[in-house]
């Protein structure tokens, strides 16, 4: 606050930082920037920025002061030895972008490429060019920040670099000044979203204007990557990027193109690129959504471009990334156009070692999971036991597939889907697929879809699905919200003191009012208590009384062994939680966790309880659910709710 200026948002937004200023004294010696190529330096009472020669060939820039005489920056900086090791200089100037705001990093594209990946990337367009490939081609990183995409790179006269702005162009000169292998003059400051093509450099304008030379041209680039909504947006910790989709030239003019996929910023890069240097080769990092998202569909069927070769890794390795999705390279051709729809991509770890393959495709006029579900839905009534909540069809969103009592804690991107009766089969086998298969950083863009009418005779895998749904963790039915229709057990199962509110789950398990609604064909539902494959025998519990006397009306589920294993193991548990003096008696499951495992300062439910014997029984029932999972995964597949 007390360097003199009045309006940082502002300086923001012409591309001058507060870390700007940080950089010019941090490598200062006496209050003297050591390094003279810096945007902002210090010259000991003031800071000196934008320096450029004006039209009359005169050396200009801009002053700034301290409001205070200085005393606030001499206190600070009395208590730090200045400069850092020389060794380091280049490092710091390199990465700037660290520096920067996330926000901004985001909508410019301050991204720093790890090395490794920037190494690998140049050897993947050597695959599909050919070894000479710099010779004989000229490289433009339209969104260079600092230039750490083109490190490696040996020819510098065929390479070009501009950015968006003039403090990254003055630390790309710096590192010319120390060796990097760029030319000044092919080093510029450039808006590639909004600025004409006639404010290039003519030597990149020749270049664009010439058909068969725009052909040798490979335009390499980590562009920017923001989106007008992210997790954190949907799930109501911060506003929507304003004017994500409309707020450049770019985006306008291919508003009606472009379909959804404008919300992205890569997508207004990546469509430029497309239509006005059309013929040229492309290199870029992005996620995978461009390949499989739903959303991208408009976007696959105006961006008409080869896709020659492309890798995977995990988004983590770059900086200041904490999701968990993949973030591919690929090498286009534009002048081959074709219709992405499959491609088998290399996948890579953390360390950079090859790992295996991976298959995207891209499915055209099919629908998708929550387009089957959708018409099962039910109006809320006395008849509704519960709540899904879902939200989009791929990995990333399985997270918010929970059953809940209530609508309170559903945000306004959920979609609210009421269980009764009629649909609690189908709302199983939604929240079972889309929960059986662990989310990973590779599946993480992977989409649920409409499945084939298998599922709807094969029972077995019906109540799989409902007994992974009653035992799941986000399961998070409470007594506190209303009846608890969701007690698998009947009283005298677990020891309950007292008679449950609600019979339906057990009602629903043995078979009772069937004939109001019958899911499958007759011949495929089953007799007999449903802890027997055989089709008789007393209830599970080690010789606990029969849950229910069935007569020849009734159709009892029945369920495979590992499903019975599951509610075996849940039965104990809920004996164990009876047996405490202060039970409620009409506890669920999220109940009996919250009341052994309690909850911590910030009102997050702890993840283990000092009652041993619980910490025993819930890692039973976990155990039996993980074996559970694992056999309902082949079925996803096979009912082709996921492709491989």
């Amino acid at each position: 606050p007390t360097i003199m200026v009045n309006n940082w948002e502002r300086m923001k937004k012409a591309g001058i930082i507060d870390g700007d200023f940080y950089l010019a004294d941090l490598l200062s010696s006496e209050n003297q920037t050591l390094k003279e190529k810096l945007f902002v330096v210090l010259r000991k009472t003031v800071y000196v920025m934008g320096r450029h020669k004006n039209d009359m060939g005169f050396l200009t820039s801009s002053q700034v002061d301290f409001c205070d005489k200085q005393r606030a920056h001499t206190q600070f900086w009395a208590k730090y030895g200045r400069p850092p090791k020389e060794e380091y200089w280049d490092y710091m100037t390199d990465r700037r972008d660290l520096l920067v705001p996330q926000d901004i990093r985001e909508r410019k594209g301050s991204f720093y490429t790890p090395k490794i990946w920037v190494e690998l990337s140049q050897k993947y367009i050597a695959d599909v060019l050919g070894e000479d490939w710099q010779d004989n081609y000229c490289v433009w990183d339209c969104a260079a920040g600092t230039g750490n995409l083109l490190a490696g790179l040996t020819n510098k006269y065929n390479i070009w670099a501009s950015t968006l702005d003039k403090a990254d162009v003055d630390v790309m000169r710096d590192r010319i000044e120390n060796g990097a292998n760029l030319l000044d003059d092919h080093v510029f400051q450039f808006d590639f979203l909004n600025d004409d093509f006639k404010k290039l450099p003519k030597g990149l304008r020749d270049i664009i204007n010439d058909e068969k030379r725009r052909k040798k041209l490979i335009v390499y680039i980590n562009p920017p990557y923001a989106e007008a909504t992210s997790t954190a947006t949907r799930v109501g910790t911060k506003k929507n990027k304003t004017g994500v989709a409309t707020r450049n030239k770019t985006s306008v003019k291919f508003f009606d193109k472009t379909g959804k996929a404008r919300n992205e910023i890569f997508a207004h890069f990546m469509s430029r690129i497309y239509f006005e240097l059309h013929g040229c080769k492309i290199g870029e990092f992005s996620t995978q959504k461009a390949l499989i998202a739903p959303n991208f569909k408009d976007f696959r069927n105006f961006f008409l471009a080869k896709l020659k070769k492309c890798f995977i890794v995990p988004a983590n390795t770059f900086d200041n990334v904490k999701g968990q999705f993949p973030i591919g390279f690929k090498v286009w051709d534009t002048a081959d156009e074709k219709l992405f729809k499959t491609a088998s991509v290399d996948v890579f770890d953390v360390n950079g070692n090859y790992i295996g393959k991976k298959t995207y495709r891209a499915e055209r006029g099919c629908k998708y999971i929550n387009d089957w579900i959708k018409p099962f839905n039910g109006v809320a009534s006395v008849d509704t036991i519960a709540k899904l909540c879902y939200a989009g069809n791929d990995f990333q969103n399985s997270n918010k597939v929970q059953i809940c009592s209530s609508t309170k804690k559903i945000i306004a991107h959920d979609v609210v889907f009421n269980i009764a009766r009629n649909n609690l089969i189908q709302a199983s086998i939604y929240f079972a697929v889309r929960h059986c298969i662990p989310a990973t950083w590779l599946n993480d863009r992977d989409q649920f879809l409409y499945p084939n009418d298998g599922w709807k005779t094969d029972t077995i895998f019906q109540n799989d699905c409902l007994a992974c749904t009653l035992f799941h963790s986000q399961n998070n039915i409470s007594s506190k919200h209303g009846v608890n229709h969701w007690i698998p057990f009947a009283e005298y199962d677990v020891g309950a003191k007292n008679n449950f509110d609600s019979d339906f789950k057990t009602d629903f398990i043995a078979g009772k009012g069937e004939t109001d609604y019958v899911l499958a064909e007759p011949a495929s539902l089953f007799y007999g208590s449903f802890f027997d494959t055989d089709g008789g025998g007393s209830g599970g519990g080690g010789g606990h009384k029969p849950k229910t006397r069935f007569d020849s009306a009734q159709r009892p589920r029945k369920f495979s062994k590992s499903a019975q294993n599951v509610f075996k193991a849940g039965e104990e548990l809920w004996r164990h939680y009876h047996a405490q003096p202060n039970a409620a008696g009409n506890a669920s499951y999220y109940d009996i966790r919250e009341h052994f495992q309690g909850r911590n300062a910030k009102g997050i439910m702890n993840s283990k309880s000092g009652d041993e014997r619980y910490n025993e029984l819930i890692d039973a029932l976990r155990a039996a659910l993980k074996v559970l999972a694992e056999k309902i995964e082949p079925k996803v597949y096979e009912y082709e709710f996921l492709k491989k």
